[in-house]
């Protein structure tokens, strides 16, 4: 999946988590699984490189990848893991040239693109001015998440990332609902429910806690999002048209290029309009 895909903008904090495909090789393209499916015209093994990927590193078909079949390439993000790993862990070692390597390479690529999702996220919640109350614990899982992606390749192995994102995740919850309280009106809690489809055009949902939702192909034209948190939800072809997102926390790029929009939907700032709405 080396793409150069369309990139978050640099927000606070977040200058070192874009991707930068010109200094990864190719780890998306190889290190992770797919399956045939409407994100992908064909399937893959984790650790089979993609057919599509040429000898530089670089997709053969980046330009096409929609028409191709392959919109989940375009739509993933390392957050930055892949330049990390590639560059850093393995010291500009490649694969191709080291393929002792590429065992553990692709193993631990997934480990530093979470670690690097949740730096995401505390960078976010270290400029949310209402969350000042757990500011300091903020800082400090920071700088525990970026200590363990400075690991080394047997580290970062060994790591266990989804115990570390557990712990991360209490204190983004407790951001959130500090966030969410300063909203006025009744706020809806639609945390992992099954919205997939629903027809929610117009909907007030200012403030909702839809973390883990499932609004793929859901219509939330016109809705109102501003200051929602929306962790982790699936907006997979979901249609924003004329949305409101602005203030919404914990929305990233990925989510956004996954769903549709036009020129009236409103985004946070730190995020942009994706080229294909």
């Amino acid at each position: 999946m080396s793409h150069q895909p369309e990139a978050p903008s640099a927000g606070p904090g977040h200058l070192d988590l874009r991707a930068d495909c010109e200094r990864c090789f190719g780890l998306c393209c190889v290190a992770l699984r797919f399956t045939a499916s409407s994100d992908f015209a064909i399937s893959k093994d984790a650790g089979q490189p993609c057919p599509n990927l040429r000898a530089d590193f670089r997709c053969g078909i980046h330009a096409q990848l929609r028409g191709r079949g392959f919109s989940g390439c375009t739509v993933f993000d390392c957050f930055g893991a892949g330049q990390r790993v590639s560059q850093v862990t393995f010291g500009g070692q490649d694969w191709r040239s080291h393929p002792e390597l590429a065992g553990r390479m692709f193993e631990v690529f997934p480990v530093v693109q979470q670690l690097h999702e949740l730096l995401w996220y505390l960078a976010e919640a270290l400029t949310l001015e209402p969350a000042r109350a757990v500011h300091p614990d903020l800082r400090r899982a920071q700088r525990r998440t970026e200590d363990l992606a400075r690991g080394s390749a047997e580290e970062l192995a060994a790591l266990d990332v989804a115990a570390h994102r557990d712990e991360v995740n209490v204190l983004l919850l407790r951001t959130s609902e500090l966030v969410r309280a300063g909203i006025p009106g009744r706020k809806k809690n639609h945390r992992g429910a099954d919205l997939i489809g629903a027809n929610l055009r117009g909907a007030n949902l200012r403030g909702a806690n839809l973390r883990g939702a499932y609004l793929i192909a859901a219509n939330l034209s016109g809705a109102n999002l501003s200051g929602a948190d929306l962790i982790g939800a699936d907006l997979r072809d979901a249609d924003l048209r004329g949305a409101n997102l602005t203030g919404s926390i914990f929305l990233t790029q990925a989510q956004v290029n996954a769903a549709k929009g036009d020129a009236a939907t409103r985004l946070p700032a730190a995020l942009t309009r994706p080229a294909h709405w």
